[in-house]
């Protein structure tokens, strides 16, 4: 149903499996993130084959899940597209690390068949039909900014995100800094209530990109890499230099190049300045335990993390359309994972 990316990772997860020793000596847990997944499918695939001694499970459940799981102890690692905030910090009960590892972009893909041109769509338009003001795709809104294009008039179905999701946080902060109605009637959070009548929901960037290319007249926010996958259109976006600008991995990277040092209270790169800035982008946090209670894991832990984060860990992403971290980020990546040996 979600097509090649989804069968990939998972021929990924397959070869890994064979590829190693029937019993590994330790098996590391973790949960979170669907915008991750694709980036630590192959990472950690890659890790293994190097290290044949250590496994890394992941379950592609949602940042919400992930920080769920993470707090339940029943993962060595949560993997969350917004920073666990000092509500959830406190619940989980002993002191925390959160580490950059990945940096992407939501592009906002759509189903109109019938119109071969890439759709464009202004900032304040995406915001409308996400409030449900925009309901058919020939709108005068979209029309004045798609020339020459015959849009059809077919209704907007608006896909969101049906669990707890870090891509939604980064989607609806990006909303809220464009629209103030959006800000005061429906804010920024891994769940909202989203207000568009047709609005419909899904689980994970799996099932959102299901959604989307079963559905015609579909928009929704999907990860890159699912987008490149799964060779979906994807709208060119107005950013907030006027300039029209596609997701990709120079777009994202130009976002994240504003801001060269982020911090778990600090790090949203939304609706970043530049004329070449993609405006929906964000950086994904994995959480861990500051002093893991098995001593012997933690080290792994903070092996198989070191690796993630550094040059060689990060050279994984490209290929997967994601952006490789800055380097000062990976620098202070690596300064906070080191907190984890004292």
């Amino acid at each position: 149903m979600f097509g090649s990316l989804t069968r990939g990772c998972a021929a990924l997860v397959i070869a890994a499996v064979m590829a190693l020793p029937a019993a590994a000596a330790t098996q590391l847990t973790g949960a979170g993130s669907s915008f991750d997944y694709p980036f630590f499918s192959k990472a950690f695939y890659v890790y293994s084959q190097k290290n044949p001694d250590v496994t890394v499970n992941y379950q592609s459940i949602g940042s919400g899940g992930g920080i769920a799981q993470f707090t339940a102890k029943n993962v060595d690692f949560g993997a969350t597209d917004v920073p666990m905030n000092a509500q959830e910090l406190q619940r989980a009960g002993q002191p925390v690390l959160q580490i950059p590892v990945a940096l992407g972009g939501a592009a906002i893909a759509y189903n109109l068949p019938g119109v071969s041109a890439t759709i464009k769509l202004t900032r304040q338009t995406l915001a409308d039909i996400y409030l449900g003001k925009i309901t058919k795709w020939n709108d005068p809104q979209i029309a004045r900014a798609n020339h020459g294009v015959k849009l059809p008039d077919t209704a907007i179905v608006v896909v969101h995100r049906s669990d707890g999701s870090g891509t939604s946080y980064i989607f609806t902060d990006f909303l809220s800094h464009v629209s103030g109605e959006w800000k005061s009637r429906v804010g920024v959070g891994k769940s909202v209530s989203w207000p568009a009548p047709s609005a419909v929901g899904a689980k994970g960037n799996e099932g959102v990109a299901g959604q989307i290319r079963s559905t015609p007249g579909a928009i929704g926010y999907v990860e890159l890499a699912y987008v490149v996958e799964n060779h979906m259109p994807a709208v060119t976006l107005q950013n907030s230099a006027g300039k029209w600008v596609a997701c990709s991995e120079a777009t994202v990277a130009a976002a994240a190049a504003d801001k060269p040092h982020v911090s778990p209270t600090d790090f949203s790169i939304v609706d970043a300045p530049g004329a070449n800035s993609y405006p929906v982008a964000g950086f994904s946090w994995v959480v861990v335990y500051k002093k893991p209670a098995d001593s012997g894991r933690a080290r792994m832990l903070y092996d198989v993390l070191s690796w993630l984060v550094s040059s060689a860990g990060q050279e994984n992403a490209k290929s997967l359309d994601y952006v490789p971290l800055p380097r000062s980020i990976q620098a202070s990546a690596l300064s906070t994972l080191k907190q984890m040996q004292h």
